[in-house]
Formats: structure tokens, sequence, C-alpha cells
């Protein structure tokens, strides 16, 4: 190898190493009104887990660090200090899913490693009733990194689940917009009927235990805090 080769080899390290999305087009995305923020959103996922740069520095890195895990988690979140955007890599090792359940934001995820499946529910009841619900499922999609992304509007509009029914891990990269309420959104039960409000997990969500995070302070650069979700494993 020659010295000029290393050079340019070293170069390229450094910015992997160093990439991470740019938080000022993320936060004028999520200053748009929902109609305009959601097709921006989605392909600017859509185009982020197919660059190298992204899936080099942080995507492989996950997968690496996933080797043995048995619930789903978020690896890595980017975000403003007012939380305006969140933007997260999920790991989800294989028989792995949410609850199904619903955001107070509009969001988007793509698949950028292995294979998620979706489930997407429509809601039967006028929400008239505390705690109670009725869903029915609308459709079900598997996704992978070359199907684009998936896109949810706040509340009744995004009711979902997310999983990964394959044998091997999984990882998708998702984009939340400014919540319209004081809660994250809320978890449902179909078995029962039932639905309750999810609280923001900095507040104390009791399936959350230590991982990774990062936050994107005013100047772009990375605060690592850290969590880890553990909600629900697919045992069927």
């Amino acid at each position: 190898m020659t010295e000029a080769t290393r050079q340019v080899l070293t170069k390229r390290e450094a910015q992997e190493a160093t990439y991470a999305p740019d938080s000022i087009e993320l936060g004028e995305l999520a200053a748009r009104p929902t109609a305009q923020a959601l097709p921006r959103a989605a392909a600017y996922l859509a185009d982020l887990v197919q660059d190298d740069r992204f899936l080099g520095s942080q995507i492989q890195a996950v997968l690496d660090g996933a080797r043995g895990a048995e619930e789903w988690y978020v690896a890595r979140r980017w975000e403003d200090p007012e939380r305006y955007f969140s933007l997260q890599v999920f790991v989800w090792p294989a028989g792995t899913r949410t609850m199904i359940h619903d955001h107070s934001s509009w969001g988007a995820y793509a698949c950028a490693a292995g294979t998620v499946f979706e489930e997407r529910y429509e809601r039967l009841d006028d929400g008239s009733k505390f705690e109670h619900a009725r869903l029915k499922e609308a459709w079900h999609l598997f996704w992978s990194p070359e199907d684009g992304a998936s896109t949810v509007l706040p509340g009744n509009g995004g009711i979902h689940r997310v999983g990964n029914l394959s044998d091997e891990t999984a990882v998708s990269v998702h984009l939340y917009g400014p919540r319209l309420e004081e809660i994250d959104g809320r978890d449902y039960e179909p078995s029962r009927d039932y639905v309750c409000d999810r609280l923001d997990e900095d507040q104390g969500d009791a399936n959350v235990v230590p991982g990774q995070e990062v936050r994107v302070g005013q100047e772009g650069k990375g605060i690592v805090t850290g969590h880890r979700h553990t909600r629900q494993r697919d045992e069927s």
C-alpha cells in the first residue's frame, strides 16, 4: 500500500467514524406541516438506509453490538434539545416485536438491515370510553432496505406493531416529528379492547433498561445518554 493510498483510506475512515445525520436538515424538515413533512421524511430515510457512510459507521456497529440480544431496543438516537425531531436506530433480534401502539407525533421508518414486519390497525370505536379501544387489522407488510419507508400519522392514524419474524437480527431507522401531546403515545391490547397512555420514557418508563442513546446538541454534537427498550417478545 502506498502512502497516498494510506492517506486516502485514513481520510475515508475518519469521515465514516464521524458521520452523523444533519441536525439542521432534520430540524427544517420537522418544522414543516405534517402533510409536507411525512413524504420528505420517508424520502430522507429511504436514502439514508442506502447511504454507505451511514451503514458503515452506524448500522454495522449496531449489528456487531447486537450479538446475543434477546429484546428489541433503541441503539442510537439523535434529537434536538427541545425534542422537535428524533431520529432513532432500532435493533430487532429474531422473534421480537413491539406492543400495538401509536405515537403523539408523525413518524416514518425504513429498514436498514434484514427484514422487519409491520401490522397496521384501524380503530373502530370513537374513543369516548376511558381505556377502551376496538381495533381491526388493516394490513401487514414486510419491509427490507429496498422497499422505501413506512409512514404514520399521529394518534389513530398510525396504530401499528413492528417486529422481526425472521431468524436474523434486523435494524430499522425511525424519524419522529414534534409531539402534539404530553404523552409519548398509547399502547393497545386488542384481546381486552384495552388502551392506555404511554408516558415519556425519560420520565420513568418501566420497560427501559440501560443501553446507548445519542442526542444532538445545539451545535449538532452527540451527547450520550442511554435507553434500551424491552417490551414484548413473540413467543408464537
